[in-house]
């Protein structure tokens, strides 16, 4: 069973809960089976890395760990604010997301 997102990579988000609210940036990366999005600048964890071609040295490593989508808000593409996202289908009759606020389409 497949869960419909309403990010999708790329889009520039806010996060809403958690340690990292109020941060905002790219998403990197959605997992889809774990309703889990990587965003860009935010929920920074601190990993030891043992050497490798890339990091000879080794040491810790901070890097990006997942966040759930329900914590993400999507940023108007209009206004920048965060925006709830709906679905409707456009004049070619493909099923686009739109933000709420403004009533754009989310390309």
């Amino acid at each position: 069973m497949s869960v419909k997102l309403h990010i999708k990579k790329g889009d520039t988000v806010r996060v809403i809960a958690g340690d990292s609210k109020g941060q905002q940036g790219k998403v990197l990366k959605v997992e889809v089976s774990k309703s889990r999005a990587i965003v860009e600048g935010v929920n920074l964890i601190k990993k030891a890395t043992k050497p490798n071609a890339k990091n000879p040295q080794g040491g810790i490593v901070e890097q990006e760990a997942p966040i759930h989508v329900s914590n993400l808000q999507l940023l108007d593409p209009k206004s920048g604010k965060p925006t709830r996202v709906g679905r409707r289908k456009n004049a070619e009759g493909k099923l686009v997301r739109y933000a709420k606020k403004s009533g754009e389409e989310i390309k």
